[in-house]
C-alpha cells in the first residue's frame, strides 16, 4: 500500500501554504459578495511585460474570476510583478481585493 502512496504523492499537486513558487489572490464580487480565491503559479502563470523604452523587463498575470454559487459574475484581476517577480501593482474589475486581516 505504502508504494501506491508513493506513486499516488508523485501525480498529485501540492497546494501547500508555504509554497513559495506561487500567489494567492482573494477577491469579493462587488454583485454578489462572494468569496473567490485563486492562486497564481509564478513561473508558469506569468508573461513578460517589455518596456518600450528597453529598459526593465516586467511581467504580468491577467486572470477572469468566477464565483461558483450565485451570480457569475466574472471579476477579472490584472497583477504586476518586477523582475524578481515580485508583485509590484494590482488592478482589479467587478469585485475588491480582499485584505489578509479579513
Amino acid at each position: 500500500m505504502s508504494l501506491f502512496k508513493k506513486i499516488s504523492g508523485m501525480f498529485s499537486s501540492s497546494s501547500s501554504a508555504g509554497d513559495d513558487h506561487a500567489l494567492c489572490v482573494t477577491v469579493i464580487c462587488s454583485r454578489c459578495g462572494e468569496i473567490i480565491q485563486a492562486r497564481i503559479d509564478l513561473h508558469n502563470d506569468l508573461s513578460i511585460d517589455y518596456d518600450d523604452a528597453g529598459g526593465e523587463t516586467n511581467y504580468i498575470c491577467r486572470k477572469t474570476l468566477i464565483g461558483e454559487e450565485r451570480c457569475f459574475q466574472r471579476v477579472e484581476v490584472t497583477l504586476k510583478f518586477d523582475k524578481n517577480r515580485q508583485l509590484i501593482d494590482q488592478d482589479i474589475t467587478g469585485g475588491v481585493f480582499m485584505k489578509e486581516t479579513e
